[in-house]
């Protein structure tokens, strides 16, 4: 059975590539004696069960749970082939993920939802208008989203990270396109891929200045739950929105809308070296085999 191409993708982790296929969860980490790791495990999904979690605007919020949760174990997995020695318990790893997941979301609810709103409700006194108001707090949240990504850029480890976030677009690239899995055949492939996360945080949000602008200010308790409500239909919005531009990636008008999310990627991937396309080509082998096993 041959698999579809745009049904895969993936992200980076420590050393290494991780890639969603259709029934499959794949890892592949650079070993610190120069081998690969390979692992891969079934996706346990209610994608693949339910025509409700299918459904437009339930599918994103899905997928993303999903990818928040996988990325975080398979990253905390990729940790530990770089410290054999020192692997936790499978179960006390699990609790640490889980811990690290409420952590990463309360710090980023934190950051991106209440300082934006801290920042203008001060201003309330000179601004009367909750529509300007409202505008400049996207307009603050995006500031400190970019701020953050360009931050965390200059991290030696962290342009190793997005070194393998290059490679991993462009395999998928070179898969897309039906070209051979070989490093020299994948290199001529940009970096930026318009299905990337990046460009779905970006597209997050751009959709939430416009749905919050119309919210009116009634206190803080009130419009912090507000904004955490806010939250899922923006998310699934966006999840809606980059799927369909990724279907439609030859519409001129479509390229003008994803075109920021590209940018964007300028600063979260590198061109990888040879070795690094060689881990992502492993994680994308290990998902086309897991999604073959599991269709045979």
């Amino acid at each position: 059975m041959t698999p579809k191409p745009s049904a895969y993708g993936g992200q980076a982790v420590i050393e290494g590539v991780m890639i969603r296929g259709r029934r499959t969860i794949a890892l592949a980490c650079r070993q610190p004696d120069g081998g690969i790791y390979r692992y891969r495990e079934p996706l346990r999904s209610p994608l693949l069960r339910s025509r409700v979690a299918r459904a437009p605007f339930v599918r994103g919020l899905v997928v993303l749970w999903e990818s928040v949760s996988y990325g975080m174990r398979m990253l905390m997995r990729s940790a530990d082939v770089q410290m054999p020695a020192e692997a936790a318990p499978s179960g006390s790893r699990s609790r640490s993920s889980a811990v690290a997941m409420g952590v990463a979301l309360a710090t980023a609810l934190a950051v991106f939802i209440g300082i934006p709103y801290v920042v203008t409700q001060a201003l309330r006194g000179a601004i009367a208008s909750s529509v300007v108001l409202n505008v400049a707090e996207g307009i603050v949240r995006l500031a400190l989203f970019l701020g953050y990504i360009a931050a965390i850029s200059f991290l030696p480890d962290i342009r190793r990270v997005f070194a393998y976030h290059g490679a991993e677009h462009m395999t998928i690239h070179a898969f897309e396109h039906g070209d051979p899995l070989t490093p020299d055949r994948i290199a001529p492939y940009p970096t930026a891929h318009p299905r990337c996360g990046t460009a779905f945080l970006l597209f997050v949000v751009f959709i939430s200045i416009v749905l919050f602008a119309f919210v009116p200010r009634v206190n803080v308790l009130v419009d912090a739950f507000t904004r955490l409500a806010l939250v899922v239909p923006v998310a699934s919005t966006s999840y809606e929105a980059l799927r369909l531009a990724a279907a439609h990636e030859g519409n001129p008008l479509v390229a003008i809308l994803v075109a920021p999310g590209i940018l964007l990627q300028r600063i979260t991937t590198r061109r990888p070296d040879a070795g690094m396309i060689e881990v992502a080509v492993a994680s994308l082998e290990e998902a086309i085999a897991g999604d073959q096993e599991a269709a045979a």
